[in-house]
């Protein structure tokens, strides 16, 4: 598989006739659904063979303003888009690695607490193998894409498992309820690059598909920049776009607008990317 680009549905014009010089922007992206499209299990994903390189290429035509903010593991990430180490944000933000490559070290608590999370899930997990549960380093997801019947009965034992871990809280996904740390989100991991270079000074971008982007859109908007919610659904977001190749479409009209490419905002207003949300 390799990376296409669509015109998506509508045009958005904040972006490409903001005027004057080149906007100095700070993009932030989910992973999957967003970069990958969604697989029936996490090791599944197909991820094109070219989006490291197009991914590397935008990271330095945006002063490597660029990070990935996941619900995944940061070595996921790594893994998937190897050999490229970008900033990320993983586990919602209870992992972080900064553009610099230091890694923001996670509370052991916090650990220990999903490990426990975690093993307190597993009597369901033996009784439907059908489950996928996803420990991760400060978080557990449980995914149920497989078993969608199942979707009370998972709630119900993540609820009990979180129940003696007070720091903890549930946050549904699609196919997915996932134990995080409280006060962790993606718009905290936002905010927390927004304050650190190279990204400090700059207006942000942040692009995702799912219920756990909401945070991350409304961090962003409150900064001064955009939300783009991919797909349809109830979303604070600004801006909407209708699917992964739109994405890469995007991100290569945005480096052509950032680096000041002659004709890239024309290009941007004639070729339709986005459009505004008209319902939130």
């Amino acid at each position: 598989m390799t990376i296409s680009a669509t015109k998506g549905e509508t045009m958005s014009k904040p972006i490409a006739q903001s005027g004057g010089a080149a906007p100095r922007l700070a993009i932030f992206t989910d992973f999957d659904g967003t970069l990958v499209e969604i697989a029936e299990t996490p090791d599944a994903v197909d991820v094109p063979a070219d989006l490291a390189d197009q991914l590397d290429r935008a990271a330095r035509d945006f002063d490597h303003a660029f990070a990935v903010i996941t619900g995944r593991e940061i070595a996921d990430i790594d893994r998937f888009l190897s050999p490229l180490h970008l900033p990320v944000a993983g586990a919602h933000g209870a992992q972080r690695r900064r553009a610099d490559g230091t890694l923001i070290e996670l509370d052991g608590e916090i650990s220990n607490s999903a490990q426990h999370i975690a093993a307190a899930v597993g009597p369901l997990l033996e009784a439907h193998p059908e489950l996928i549960l996803e420990p991760k380093d400060g978080a557990v997801a449980l995914h149920f894409r497989q078993a969608p019947q199942l979707e009370e009965e998972c709630l119900q034992a993540m609820q009990a498992a979180i129940a003696p871990h007070p720091d903890f809280t549930l946050v549904p996904g699609k196919m997915v309820i996932e134990a995080r740390p409280a006060g962790f989100d993606k718009g905290s991991a936002l905010r927390a690059f927004m304050q650190e270079e190279p990204f400090v000074g700059r207006t942000p971008i942040f692009i995702g598909d799912d219920r756990t982007d909401e945070d991350g859109f409304r961090v962003a908007q409150e900064l001064g920049g955009i939300g783009i919610k991919l797909g349809p659904g109830k979303t604070v977001a600004r801006m909407r776009i209708a699917d992964v190749a739109s994405v890469y479409a995007l991100l290569e009209g945005l480096t052509q607008i950032a680096t000041g490419q002659p004709g890239a905002r024309d290009l941007a207003l004639a070729t339709p990317i986005l459009a505004e949300t008209t319902a939130h």
